[in-house]
């Protein structure tokens, strides 16, 4: 997918997301019929301004340039569709997330009540559904209350990726309109699908909706169902702090999702204020010697009584293997720490009692919080705009707190990470009172072999920028200090 860049007076630059007139000429266009809707009718302007973009770093210096600028969201006054020649279909890959069946009714909601469209397709079980399974009609009835639920009523898949099979299903079938949600992978294959279309000459446009509980989707503020998984990981981890202060010596350890990112251990930390320690794939960090996780455990028993260990997913342990989807799927981090804190201690002549608990499915499969539900809507309605006014080959989602279609190369590129020189990272040293762990031992000693300090390959090398959160890495809030 080759850029679109667009430059201006004094710096400007906006990285622009493909239009079907790019590639099909003497489109019709329609007058956009939210001008007579009346949920539309209180509002002082109907359309934002095709020329209207959003910054995305928010912070900059006087003598700088403006920087670089994403197209922003919103109804365009002209489309080009009209609602009755649309076929819209909806599909969701990957693993679960708070928030997934709000985007599906919001989509199909917004697609009929803003835009009068009425055929609307549900894929059944992922990219595969396309054709391996049947589709289902969605109307805004058979989809009124599937936001009380967790999961997502279409069902998902990992895999099952064959790019001409799906194609051919789309156009087949007279599909205009393809609403794709999932995580990185997930986009990636949506980003081939829309090359593949256009190729193709089809009048199809492709749209994104970034899905990642663990919020390493680049670029954007935030993903859907982040606040919910940070809000639901206090569940376990009041569990965890109770179970360790009720007898002596106690440790709670809690597993929290993150395979790359461990923003979700993080804020889950922060927002505790129970959590002794936390240990994320960023960070790296070591067992054995002075500074030592270990030694950590042992003062705070010792001064304390109890404890509680926060550990992302994919923290500590390099060996990995791939799932369908090509992701990395880690062995059981929380497994393999439990069972090293508690072979350590048995040599001492300190008695503990740990308490592993691991809510990973727990926390997916609940349904969005109110903010994500408000969240998830806004993403749908945004995604639906883009599509009737043409654009395709993007993904939506806030920059700076404004929504904003982005090509589908910049969603892709890298993953967002904790960046542990920030400031966020700081905070929650300052909280938690843990080591740094960024002065280790040439090696250490885990059972009772010198092997090198558990930490990710590149926990040392200079922090690659990211234009997310340059200063503070808040989802959502940007600036504070």
């Amino acid at each position: 997918m080759e850029p679109k860049i667009v430059t201006g007076n004094g710096g400007y630059t906006l990285d622009d997301v493909p239009h079907l007139s790019d590639y099909l000429s003497n489109l019709p266009t329609y007058p956009n019929p939210l001008q007579n809707n009346p949920s539309y009718s209180v509002t002082k302007q109907y359309f934002v301004d095709d020329d209207d973009t959003v910054v995305q770093k928010a912070v900059q210096h006087k003598d700088g340039p403006r920087g670089l600028h994403f197209r922003r969201q919103g109804p365009r006054q002209k489309v080009y569709y009209s609602p009755d020649e649309v076929t819209a279909c909806i599909v969701t890959c990957g693993g679960l997330c708070p928030g997934l069946n709000t985007v599906i009714r919001e989509l199909v909601c917004g697609l009929d009540y803003m835009y009068g469209v009425k055929n609307i397709l549900g894929i059944q079980g992922g990219y595969q559904g396309f054709y391996a399974r049947n589709t289902i009609t969605l109307t805004p009835k058979s989809v009124d209350s599937i936001h009380k639920r967790g999961g997502t009523i279409l069902g998902s898949s990992r895999g099952g990726y064959v790019l001409s099979k799906i194609v051919d299903s789309i156009q087949d079938r007279r599909i205009n309109q393809v609403y794709i949600i999932g995580g990185d992978g997930t986009q990636k294959g949506a980003s081939v699908i829309y090359q593949e279309v256009r190729k193709r000459g089809l009048k199809v446009s492709v749209i994104g909706i970034p899905k990642t509980i663990d919020n390493d989707i680049p670029i954007i503020d935030k993903s859907f169902g982040f606040d919910t998984a940070v809000e639901e990981a206090q569940r376990a981890i009041n569990a965890a702090h109770t179970e360790a202060e009720s007898v002596e010596n106690g440790i709670g350890l809690v597993k929290l999702m993150g395979r790359d990112s461990g923003f979700i251990a993080m804020y889950a930390t922060l927002a505790s204020r129970d959590v002794d320690c936390c240990l994320i794939p960023e960070s790296p960090f070591y067992l054995e010697g002075p500074g030592g996780l270990y030694e950590f455990i042992a003062r705070k028993l010792r001064d304390n009584g109890h404890m509680v260990i926060v550990v992302a997913e994919g923290a500590g342990e390099k060996l990995e293997e791939r799932d369908a989807s090509g992701n990395k799927a880690f062995k059981d981090v929380g497994l393999w720490l439990s069972h090293t804190i508690k072979e350590h201690f048995a040599q001492t002549n300190l008695n503990i009692t740990l308490k592993y608990i691991d809510p990973t499915y727990m926390i997916r499969a609940v349904p969005a919080n109110a903010s994500d539900n408000v969240y998830c809507t806004v993403l749908a309605q945004s995604a639906i705009h883009g599509a009737m006014a043409g654009y395709t080959g993007y993904t939506v989602g806030p920059v700076n707190g404004r929504q904003c279609y982005i090509p589908f190369y910049r969603i892709i590129e890298k993953p967002n990470k904790v960046v542990i020189t920030d400031r966020m990272w700081a905070r929650l040293l300052s909280s938690t009172n843990q080591p740094s762990f960024m002065n280790p031992p040439k090696d250490t000693v885990v059972g009772g072999k010198p092997t090198e300090s558990i930490m990710p390959s590149n926990s040392f090398e200079k922090p690659s920028e990211n234009e997310n959160h340059v200063d503070d890495q808040h989802p959502g809030v940007n600036g504070s200090i």
